[in-house]
């Protein structure tokens, strides 16, 4: 069953199956949308925003999505590779495309004790946290 998300604008409708989104960037007052067909769209919404339209419109179907830190919300359907010294994770499908996202190491080792654990029970949208240095520093680096 495909779960669908519109965004309405005055010049605009955009619908979205949310299982073809690989992950959410925060990009100032904007959300940028990537997809596994390797392309991508820019909502006007801060991740935020974003974040709690997810949980409000999708309720459970939302649990496929975790926030990681301050700029990323991803699909953990697509967690390929996970590299915490490197602060890297890698998104991919495993054949067709693979994205990989600059995160924080704490971010990063919360996330993959999370999937260690095999609890698999994550929250409506989850929230992994980084420490605000680690943050800092990886914001420093782009």
């Amino acid at each position: 069953m495909k779960n669908y998300i519109y965004f309405n604008t005055r010049d605009e409708l955009l619908r979205i199956d949310t299982s073809k989104i690989v992950y959410f960037e925060a990009d100032g007052n904007y959300t940028n949308i990537f997809f596994e067909n390797k392309t991508q769209t820019q909502i006007s919404l801060n991740l935020s925003q974003m974040q709690q339209l997810l949980s409000r419109y999708l309720n459970e179907r939302a649990r496929i999505f975790a926030r990681i830190g301050k700029r990323h919300i991803i699909n953990i359907n697509y967690i390929f590779h996970i590299q915490v010294l490197r602060q890297n994770l890698t998104l991919s499908n495993g054949s067709t495309f693979s994205y990989n996202v600059s995160i924080s190491k704490e971010a990063l080792r919360q996330l993959k004790d999370m999937i260690k654990a095999g609890t698999g029970s994550f929250n409506a949208i989850s929230d992994i946290k980084a420490h605000s240095d680690d943050m800092k520093t990886q914001e420093m680096k782009r």
